[in-house]
This record gives structure tokens, sequence and C-alpha cells, in this order.
């Protein structure tokens, strides 16, 4: 399970207007950043074997391979003076950049 704070999902719909789309938040893993892995998003109708989730109100889609890597994960986000935008808190995630946009 992937959990949405109020405050990301508030984004989520904020950015889903500003793009004038419907297609839904897909969250997914890549290989690369400066930690092994990097943390993707993106607003696509995403695969068939894509795994649904709401949180929040918001359905966003994760592909089941970052699934595995993503699961128990917190997703927040933070528009401060020093805001980084979303941040994803991995308790799977053995290390991570001070980017907080990788992790390995």
């Amino acid at each position: 399970m992937i959990t949405l704070t109020s405050r990301a999902a508030k984004a989520v719909t904020q950015l889903q207007a500003e793009k004038d789309t419907d297609l839904p938040l897909r969250m997914y893993i890549n290989s690369g950043g400066c930690s092994g892995f990097e943390y993707g998003m993106s607003f696509d109708p995403g695969k068939d074997d894509d795994v649904s989730m709401e949180s929040e109100g918001v359905t966003f889609r994760v592909d089941k391979r970052s699934l595995e890597q993503l699961d128990g994960s917190v997703v927040d986000f933070d528009d401060g003076l020093m805001g980084k935008g979303f941040e994803i808190k991995n308790p799977n995630a053995e290390s991570t950049c001070g980017c907080g946009k990788s992790f390995a």
C-alpha cells in the first residue's frame, strides 16, 4: 500500500487541473539517479498490469515491479520556501541521496 498525505493529494489534483488532464497519476521506479534507483511520476494511462490504488481521494497506478520497492511508502508534498515538491518516505530504501529523488 502507498499512502498520499492530504498535501500530496491536493498537489496531484491541482497538477491535473493545470495540465487539463483526467489521466491518473502513475508512480514508478527507474534505474539511475545518484543512489541506484530514482522515483518517477507522470500522468498517463498506465499499463494493463499496473495496480490501481486510491488514497485521500486520488486514484493512482503503480507497476508491480515498482510496487515491490514502494510498498509502505508515504508520498508528501512540501511547497514551503525550501520545499522540494513531492517527497517519498520509503521504508524499503536502505539509503537515499541528498536531493531525495533517488535511493538504494
